[in-house]
């Protein structure tokens, strides 16, 4: 759980810097592509993290409006980008306007339940560490170039001229 605002923050802007790289190595084509009928698309997966993003910052109190709940899912990659980048600077404005350090430990109802205001955040991270990681398997089988992210991909160590680890 987080305790502070800034400490937030400072992860959200490295972990979607992050969800930026991996958005921007999407093409069109590869948006409606299934792998499997039980397996969402890398559009459906980008615009969910997206659309997550109002979501929650809506039933946390920090949006008016969720304005992402019933649009469908762009068919360009870099229409998709564009919208995510903006609503997380909308999100980390509303943190820094509506929320303090102490009010972290204030409880909101999501989904039924109540949680924490810090919670939310840390949700808000490891829901788009989980979905970053999909994406990433179906990418490598549709032969879209892998971003490495808290370590180098196949192609990185390639690149350093390295053999990557089996």
């Amino acid at each position: 759980m987080y305790r502070g605002i800034e400490d937030f923050i400072k992860d959200w802007e490295t972990e979607s810097a992050g969800t930026s790289r991996i958005f921007a190595a999407l093409t069109d084509e590869s948006l409606n592509v299934k792998i499997h009928e039980e397996i969402r698309s890398l559009g459906r997966l980008a615009w969910h993290l997206t659309q997550t993003i109002t979501e929650m910052g809506k039933r946390a109190g920090l949006f008016a409006e969720d304005e992402l709940e019933d649009k469908e899912i762009p068919s360009s990659a870099a229409e998709i980008l564009n919208c995510y980048q903006q609503y997380g600077v909308l999100l980390s404005r509303g943190l820094r306007l509506k929320w303090t350090d102490s009010s972290l430990e204030d409880q909101v109802e999501m989904y039924g339940e109540h949680w924490e205001k810090g919670k939310v955040l840390r949700v808000l991270i490891a829901h788009q560490t989980h979905h970053r990681g999909q994406m990433t398997v179906i990418m490598r089988m549709l032969g879209l170039p892998v971003i490495g992210l808290h370590g180098p991909s196949k192609e990185e160590w390639a690149a350093f001229g390295m053999t990557a680890p089996e």
